[in-house]
């Protein structure tokens, strides 16, 4: 997926290149570097090289696409050099919030540009490794299923959440949590969807993957319980040569991610970090990580997306801290 949205990328810089350049009558070096302005706002200067950072990833786009979308990038490009031009005039680049702001920005740019050069260094799946991968995991290709899945999540906490986990391994259908949901008043959202089992968490997909249809399953978290039905399956493999894309994929980014939480623990090992006052102090009440882990993704979600370590990041997604959503994030439309 990402192959195809890069080329899609080259294809639109070739083509914004090749349009700037369009009247260059092959002169001098000062012809030369004006094609490589798209826009001049003021005193200031757009190139093309800006409009190609900005460009939006297309699959396959036509020649009309490219020209339509090189135009309002520029346009866009054009009034944020105005905003800009008025920010600075305004003193705002001295604003103490927005010099942290861009500070911030630098720091979150430079760790992902060291992540990406630590992770560029990632090899090929070895054929045997891809082989063993795919003799190991059935569920996700030789005995693959598709699964139409309905989901009961019920929030509760507390008591309420002990009294509903004790009440749960009785009930064989939706139908009795339902009713169970209803006479206690709790909260609770229903789903129902379609999914390959590489779509689903990987635990969640080898953990129902001998269960026949009509199936019950709960998935518990400290803020609840989310109830969910094999309505039905229908068997539908991938032999080896099908598979073996998807694979080397999926293997190289668990490479590549492996390489980068490696450099950050030997950087931690290597460096003489104290906390300061109140930083080196436990958290009173905080609970310990281990009891609200995050999602397990799908083998599609970690074969087809740019694998980026948490610590670099700074930002935690709260979906994924939900441990009621813990199995259930492959299970969303």
């Amino acid at each position: 997926m990402r192959l195809v949205r890069s080329a899609s990328c080259l294809l639109l810089t070739a083509a914004v290149v090749a349009l700037s350049a369009c009247g260059d009558s092959g002169g001098g070096g000062e012809e030369k570097k004006a094609t490589q302005v798209a826009a001049k706002v003021n005193s200031d200067e757009l190139t093309v090289h800006q409009i190609n950072a900005a460009l939006p990833r297309m699959n396959n786009p036509t020649e009309v696409q490219v020209k339509a979308a090189t135009k309002q990038v520029l346009e866009r490009l054009i009034d944020q050099q105005l905003l800009i031009q008025k920010a600075v005039e305004n003193k705002l680049d001295r604003d103490p919030n927005v010099m942290t702001a861009i500070e911030n920005s630098r720091r979150e740019i430079l760790a992902r540009a060291y992540v990406e050069r630590v992770m560029s260094g990632a090899q090929t799946p070895d054929p045997a490794k891809v082989k063993e991968f795919y003799d190991q995991h059935p569920e996700l290709f030789s005995q693959r299923r598709v699964y139409r899945l309905q989901e009961i999540a019920i929030e509760a906490t507390g008591p309420a959440l002990e009294e509903l986990k004790k009440a749960l391994p009785p009930m064989k259908t939706l139908q009795d949590v339902a009713e169970y949901v209803k006479a206690k008043g709790l909260r609770a959202r229903s789903n129902s969807s379609v999914r390959a089992a590489e779509q689903l968490p990987m635990e969640f997909a080898s953990r129902i993957a001998k269960l026949p249809d009509g199936e019950v399953v709960a998935v518990p978290g400290p803020r609840g319980v989310a109830v969910i039905q094999i309505a039905a399956s229908q068997v539908q493999p991938l032999n080896e040569e099908q598979a073996k894309p998807f694979i080397n994929q999926f293997l190289q980014n668990k490479s590549r991610m492996e390489l980068a939480q490696g450099e950050i623990k030997t950087l931690r090992g290597a460096a003489k970090v104290e906390y300061m006052g109140d930083f080196g102090k436990p958290v009173e009440g905080a609970a310990p990580a281990a009891e609200a882990p995050a999602a397990a993704p799908s083998m599609e979600q970690q074969a087809t997306q740019e694998p980026v370590p948490a610590a670099v990041g700074g930002k935690v997604d709260e979906e994924h801290q939900d441990a009621l959503e813990k199995g259930l994030s492959g299970l969303k439309k």
